[in-house]
Protein backbone atom coordinates (compact mmCIF):
# COMPACT_ATOMS: atom_id res chain seq x y z
CA UNK A 1 0.00 0.00 0.00
CA UNK A 2 2.96 2.48 -0.29
CA UNK A 3 4.43 3.84 -3.67
CA UNK A 4 6.94 5.91 -5.30
CA UNK A 5 10.09 3.74 -3.58
CA UNK A 6 13.31 4.85 -4.96
CA UNK A 7 14.91 2.60 -7.47
CA UNK A 8 17.32 -0.05 -7.04
CA UNK A 9 18.46 -2.95 -8.87
CA UNK A 10 15.96 -5.24 -8.87
CA UNK A 11 16.79 -8.69 -7.70
CA UNK A 12 14.96 -12.30 -8.09
CA UNK A 13 13.12 -13.39 -5.22
CA UNK A 14 10.98 -15.43 -6.70
CA UNK A 15 11.89 -18.19 -4.59
CA UNK A 16 10.12 -16.31 -1.66
CA UNK A 17 7.16 -14.83 -3.77
CA UNK A 18 5.19 -16.45 -5.88
CA UNK A 19 2.76 -13.98 -7.56
CA UNK A 20 1.02 -13.59 -11.07
CA UNK A 21 -1.91 -12.24 -12.48
CA UNK A 22 -3.74 -15.34 -11.63
CA UNK A 23 -2.97 -15.19 -7.95
CA UNK A 24 -4.22 -11.43 -8.03
CA UNK A 25 -7.20 -12.52 -9.76
CA UNK A 26 -7.88 -15.35 -7.42
CA UNK A 27 -6.75 -12.93 -4.23
CA UNK A 28 -9.35 -10.11 -5.19
CA UNK A 29 -11.75 -12.95 -5.45
CA UNK A 30 -11.64 -14.04 -2.37
CA UNK A 31 -10.84 -10.94 -0.34
CA UNK A 32 -14.02 -9.33 -2.49
CA UNK A 33 -15.97 -12.28 -0.56
CA UNK A 34 -14.55 -11.28 2.82
CA UNK A 35 -15.56 -7.96 2.18
CA UNK A 36 -18.97 -8.55 1.60
CA UNK A 37 -19.26 -11.15 4.40
CA UNK A 38 -18.21 -7.85 6.60
CA UNK A 39 -20.82 -5.96 5.34
CA UNK A 40 -23.27 -8.86 6.36
CA UNK A 41 -21.74 -7.92 9.67
CA UNK A 42 -22.40 -4.06 10.29
CA UNK A 43 -25.48 -4.76 12.05
CA UNK A 44 -26.16 -1.04 11.60
CA UNK A 45 -22.99 -0.18 13.14
CA UNK A 46 -22.71 3.03 11.36
CA UNK A 47 -19.05 3.68 12.43
CA UNK A 48 -17.61 0.64 10.53
CA UNK A 49 -19.19 1.56 7.74
CA UNK A 50 -15.47 2.48 6.05
CA UNK A 51 -13.84 -0.35 7.97
CA UNK A 52 -15.75 -3.00 6.52
CA UNK A 53 -15.38 -1.35 3.22
CA UNK A 54 -11.75 -1.86 2.87
CA UNK A 55 -12.04 -5.10 2.25
CA UNK A 56 -14.28 -4.46 -0.78
CA UNK A 57 -11.63 -1.57 -2.20
CA UNK A 58 -8.65 -4.03 -1.63
CA UNK A 59 -10.50 -6.56 -3.57
CA UNK A 60 -11.33 -4.53 -6.11
CA UNK A 61 -7.62 -2.85 -6.15
CA UNK A 62 -5.95 -6.87 -6.72
CA UNK A 63 -8.50 -7.78 -8.89
CA UNK A 64 -7.65 -3.97 -11.02
CA UNK A 65 -3.87 -5.56 -10.90
CA UNK A 66 -4.90 -8.68 -13.22
CA UNK A 67 -5.67 -6.14 -16.23
CA UNK A 68 -2.15 -4.53 -15.62
CA UNK A 69 -0.59 -8.10 -15.79
CA UNK A 70 -2.15 -9.29 -18.64
CA UNK A 71 -1.89 -6.02 -21.01
CA UNK A 72 2.17 -6.16 -20.04
CA UNK A 73 1.99 -9.72 -21.41
CA UNK A 74 -0.29 -8.52 -24.65
CA UNK A 75 -3.20 -9.93 -23.41
CA UNK A 76 -5.19 -6.91 -23.08
CA UNK A 77 -5.13 -3.84 -25.23
CA UNK A 78 -2.82 -1.03 -24.13
CA UNK A 79 -6.12 1.44 -23.23
CA UNK A 80 -7.30 -1.03 -20.99
CA UNK A 81 -3.84 -2.28 -19.18
CA UNK A 82 -3.01 2.31 -18.90
CA UNK A 83 -6.40 2.88 -17.11
CA UNK A 84 -6.24 -0.03 -14.90
CA UNK A 85 -2.59 0.84 -13.80
CA UNK A 86 -3.96 4.25 -13.52
CA UNK A 87 -7.01 3.12 -11.23
CA UNK A 88 -4.70 0.89 -8.94
CA UNK A 89 -2.33 3.58 -8.05
CA UNK A 90 -4.84 5.57 -7.67
CA UNK A 91 -5.99 3.12 -4.90
CA UNK A 92 -2.67 2.71 -3.13
CA UNK A 93 -1.50 6.12 -3.75
CA UNK A 94 -4.15 8.42 -2.53
CA UNK A 95 -7.37 6.65 -1.28
CA UNK A 96 -5.94 4.33 0.95
CA UNK A 97 -3.58 6.46 2.76
CA UNK A 98 -6.82 8.60 3.80
CA UNK A 99 -9.13 6.09 4.05
CA UNK A 100 -7.22 3.51 6.84
CA UNK A 101 -6.56 6.11 9.11
CA UNK A 102 -10.22 7.81 8.65
CA UNK A 103 -11.73 4.32 8.82
CA UNK A 104 -9.78 4.10 12.50
CA UNK A 105 -10.81 6.89 13.95
CA UNK A 106 -14.70 6.96 13.30
CA UNK A 107 -14.82 3.47 14.91
CA UNK A 108 -13.08 5.06 17.83
CA UNK A 109 -16.31 5.32 20.46
CA UNK A 110 -13.43 7.81 23.24
CA UNK A 111 -12.57 11.14 22.26
CA UNK A 112 -9.43 10.85 23.40
CA UNK A 113 -7.90 8.32 20.84
CA UNK A 114 -10.12 10.05 18.10
CA UNK A 115 -8.08 13.07 18.89
CA UNK A 116 -4.98 10.78 18.92
CA UNK A 117 -5.53 9.23 15.41
CA UNK A 118 -6.44 12.68 14.20
CA UNK A 119 -2.73 13.47 13.19
CA UNK A 120 -2.64 10.11 11.66
CA UNK A 121 -5.60 11.69 9.18
CA UNK A 122 -3.74 14.34 8.45
CA UNK A 123 -0.49 12.99 7.49
CA UNK A 124 -2.07 10.42 5.02
CA UNK A 125 -4.51 13.46 3.54
CA UNK A 126 -0.71 15.15 3.34
CA UNK A 127 0.75 12.21 1.65
CA UNK A 128 -2.38 11.55 -0.87
CA UNK A 129 -1.53 15.21 -1.87
CA UNK A 130 1.73 15.06 -2.94
CA UNK A 131 1.63 11.39 -4.59
CA UNK A 132 -1.38 12.61 -6.27
CA UNK A 133 0.45 15.75 -7.45
CA UNK A 134 3.68 13.50 -8.43
CA UNK A 135 1.65 11.27 -10.64
CA UNK A 136 -0.25 14.36 -12.61
CA UNK A 137 3.07 15.10 -12.94
CA UNK A 138 4.58 12.05 -14.47
CA UNK A 139 5.70 9.98 -15.79
CA UNK A 140 3.92 6.94 -14.33
CA UNK A 141 4.91 3.82 -15.20
CA UNK A 142 5.00 0.57 -14.78
CA UNK A 143 6.69 -2.95 -15.71
CA UNK A 144 7.28 -6.69 -15.25
CA UNK A 145 9.52 -7.79 -12.69
CA UNK A 146 10.64 -11.04 -10.92
CA UNK A 147 6.82 -12.11 -9.45
CA UNK A 148 6.37 -8.56 -9.03
CA UNK A 149 4.74 -5.54 -10.79
CA UNK A 150 7.48 -2.60 -10.01
CA UNK A 151 5.49 0.98 -10.66
CA UNK A 152 7.21 4.10 -10.97
CA UNK A 153 5.17 7.66 -10.53
CA UNK A 154 9.01 10.03 -10.73
CA UNK A 155 8.79 10.59 -6.58
CA UNK A 156 11.52 11.86 -5.73
CA UNK A 157 12.80 11.78 -1.57
CA UNK A 158 10.68 8.36 -2.27
CA UNK A 159 12.03 6.78 0.84
CA UNK A 160 10.88 9.64 2.96
CA UNK A 161 7.42 10.15 1.25
CA UNK A 162 6.70 6.39 1.45
CA UNK A 163 7.81 6.38 5.49
CA UNK A 164 4.98 8.90 6.16
CA UNK A 165 2.69 6.82 4.26
CA UNK A 166 3.24 3.85 6.52
CA UNK A 167 3.26 5.60 9.45
CA UNK A 168 -0.24 7.25 8.78
CA UNK A 169 -1.68 3.83 7.78
CA UNK A 170 0.39 1.40 10.48
CA UNK A 171 0.25 4.15 12.68
CA UNK A 172 -3.72 4.66 12.91
CA UNK A 173 -3.93 0.96 13.10
CA UNK A 174 -1.85 0.75 16.16
CA UNK A 175 -3.42 3.98 18.07
CA UNK A 176 -6.36 1.68 18.23
CA UNK A 177 -8.12 1.15 21.23
CA UNK A 178 -9.26 -2.55 19.76
CA UNK A 179 -6.55 -5.21 20.45
CA UNK A 180 -7.29 -6.86 17.07
CA UNK A 181 -7.25 -3.73 15.07
CA UNK A 182 -3.75 -3.61 16.70
CA UNK A 183 -2.69 -6.89 15.86
CA UNK A 184 -3.33 -6.03 12.65
CA UNK A 185 -1.52 -3.08 12.25
CA UNK A 186 1.34 -5.20 13.71
CA UNK A 187 0.83 -7.28 10.88
CA UNK A 188 1.09 -4.98 8.24
CA UNK A 189 4.10 -3.19 9.82
CA UNK A 190 6.12 -6.79 9.76
CA UNK A 191 5.13 -6.47 6.03
CA UNK A 192 6.34 -3.56 5.15
CA UNK A 193 9.82 -4.09 7.11
CA UNK A 194 10.54 -7.90 5.42
CA UNK A 195 9.03 -6.44 2.06
CA UNK A 196 11.28 -3.59 2.36
CA UNK A 197 14.23 -5.75 2.36
CA UNK A 198 13.35 -8.15 -0.43
CA UNK A 199 12.33 -5.27 -3.04
CA UNK A 200 12.24 -1.78 -3.49
CA UNK A 201 10.45 -1.28 -7.12
CA UNK A 202 8.01 -4.27 -6.22
CA UNK A 203 6.97 -2.83 -2.97
CA UNK A 204 3.39 -1.17 -3.98
CA UNK A 205 2.90 -4.70 -6.01
CA UNK A 206 3.40 -6.81 -2.81
CA UNK A 207 2.57 -4.91 0.11
CA UNK A 208 -0.92 -4.36 -1.22
CA UNK A 209 -1.46 -8.17 -2.10
CA UNK A 210 -0.34 -9.09 1.59
CA UNK A 211 -2.58 -5.82 2.82
CA UNK A 212 -5.23 -7.38 0.83
CA UNK A 213 -5.35 -10.86 1.98
CA UNK A 214 -4.92 -9.92 5.92
CA UNK A 215 -8.35 -7.93 5.72
CA UNK A 216 -9.61 -11.66 7.16
CA UNK A 217 -8.63 -9.92 10.40
CA UNK A 218 -11.42 -7.12 9.50
CA UNK A 219 -14.28 -9.63 8.81
CA UNK A 220 -12.97 -11.03 12.33
CA UNK A 221 -13.43 -8.33 14.03
CA UNK A 222 -16.64 -7.17 12.36
CA UNK A 223 -17.73 -10.63 13.72
CA UNK A 224 -16.94 -11.10 17.09
CA UNK A 225 -15.39 -7.54 18.30
CA UNK A 226 -19.10 -6.52 21.35
CA UNK A 227 -21.41 -4.24 19.08
CA UNK A 228 -23.30 -3.42 22.29
CA UNK A 229 -20.63 -1.98 24.43
CA UNK A 230 -20.53 1.87 23.64
CA UNK A 231 -17.14 2.27 25.47
CA UNK A 232 -15.34 -0.81 24.89
CA UNK A 233 -12.71 0.65 27.05
CA UNK A 234 -14.44 2.68 28.97
CA UNK A 235 -11.69 4.10 31.18
CA UNK A 236 -11.09 6.67 28.45
CA UNK A 237 -13.41 9.50 27.16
Amino acid sequence: MAGGPVPVHDRDYGHLVCFSPEGDLAGGIVVTAIGIDTCRHLRGRREYVLLAALPLVLGAHLLIESLVWWQLRGDVPYEVGRAATWLYLLIALVVVPVLVPVAVMLLEPTRRRQRLIAPFVLLGSAVAVVLLATMLHGPVSVRLGSYHLGYSIGLHDGILVVGLYVLATCGALLMSGYRDIVVFGIANLVAVIVLARLTADGFTSLWCFYAALACGAICLHMRYAKPHRAHPYAFER
